[in-house]
């Protein structure tokens, strides 16, 4: 008996269900549920050309290892990560050699020019001398001789005091530019040659990007010419600052460098730059997304003004960026779906929806 009336409550509820489902008509929440949500957008004519793609790296354009200038035993070396500013020190080598000789080579400056003072007070003294003394004549013309003498000593003795200036100045190897200490190839306590690399050096600020493209992609690319370029999935506009005409011997690539935009760009970073293989045309084109991509053929929806979903047939052609070429059954202006196509069914009703909402 209570199987009965179990059954009893579960038939009427069924039927009150079904009967307000009814009473809503036509175009109301039931007909409503069988739409399907979209996104759509436009095709339209566009100026496309086929990409290329080319691996870039983002690297300073200032980085350099710096040498030592004079030889010496190191006393102190700047630690990986300083920041060292244009001029600062970044290694200090003995110099306890270097400024004796200079004091010897100023002391030397000092006796030339004390000898020159005298003997142009002994000319002066000869000259008062010579009006009434052939022998004091004589000895005038041998003090201005040596006068000339002393003169060129005392340039000579000045240049080799500038020089040894120059050496003990050299003996802290400074920063030809603002940067970090990326490497240090000598410590402290070790001998630095004259010329052997000390410190590695990079400029973290100034960045650019380097490539390297084939000979096809020349004609497409010149100074401060716009070029895309790929990183991390999103796409980013540079301008070309240089590309070297002189390709590598081995690789027959030539060197690319594009100026990058403003940004938290680190070196070492890795881009795709994008060049063009061939002179843009137009072309109807539509977004990649809208491609449904099946076994036997490639197809589209399109949307038509009654909000029914249509499949057509495509063949795709030239891809720049997230527009892609299509010939088949389209024109300009149609609405082609770009989210919400998988399951879609060819004569499906849907509902166009803003944005890209990933639950379709």
């Amino acid at each position: 008996m209570r199987k009965i009336q179990g059954m009893a409550r579960v038939v009427y509820t069924v039927l009150l269900a079904a009967s307000a489902m009814l009473s809503l008509g036509p175009g109301t929440t039931l007909a409503r549920s069988l739409e399907k949500p979209v996104v759509v957008a436009e095709a339209a004519m566009r100026l496309l050309a086929p990409i290329d793609y080319y691996t870039g790296t983002v690297i300073s354009r200032e980085q350099a290892r710096l040498a030592a200038e004079v030889s010496g035993r190191l006393l102190w070396v700047a630690e990986i990560g300083d920041s060292i500013e244009t001029g600062g020190v970044v290694a200090r080598i003995d110099d306890e050699l270097l400024r004796e000789d200079h004091i010897e080579r100023e002391a030397d400056v000092a006796r030339i020019q004390a000898r020159l003072e005298f003997l142009k007070l002994d000319a002066a003294r000869l000259q008062k001398l010579a009006r009434s003394n052939n022998a004091a004549q004589s000895q005038l013309e041998q003090v201005d001789s040596d006068r000339l003498a002393a003169r060129s000593e005392l340039k000579a003795a000045q240049a080799r005091e500038r020089r040894s200036a120059a050496l003990l100045e050299r003996t802290r190897l400074r920063a030809s530019f603002s940067g970090i200490v990326t490497e240090r190839l000598l410590y402290a306590g070790e001998w630095a040659s004259e010329g052997a690399a000390v410190v590695a050096m990079t400029d973290p600020l100034h960045l650019e990007i380097q490539g390297w493209v084939s000979v096809s992609a020349l004609p497409f690319l010149k100074p401060q010419r716009p070029v895309s370029f790929e990183y991390n999935g999103d796409v980013f506009e540079g301008r070309v600052r240089t590309l070297v005409p002189v390709g590598d011997t081995r690789s027959r690539l030539y060197e690319l460098r594009v100026s990058l935009p403003e940004g938290a760009w680190k070196v070492g970073e890795s881009v795709r730059i994008a060049v063009p293989a061939a002179v843009r045309r137009k072309v109807l084109s539509i977004p990649r997304d809208a491609l449904v991509l099946r076994r036997n053929a490639i197809s589209v929806f399109v949307v038509d003004s009654n909000l029914v979903a249509h499949r057509v047939v495509v063949i795709p052609g030239i891809a720049s960026g997230p527009w892609i070429e299509v010939e088949g059954e389209l024109k300009a202006g149609d609405q082609v779906v770009t989210r919400g196509g998988e399951r879609l069914r060819d004569g499906q009703k849907v509902v166009v929806v803003q944005g890209q909402d990933t639950t379709l």
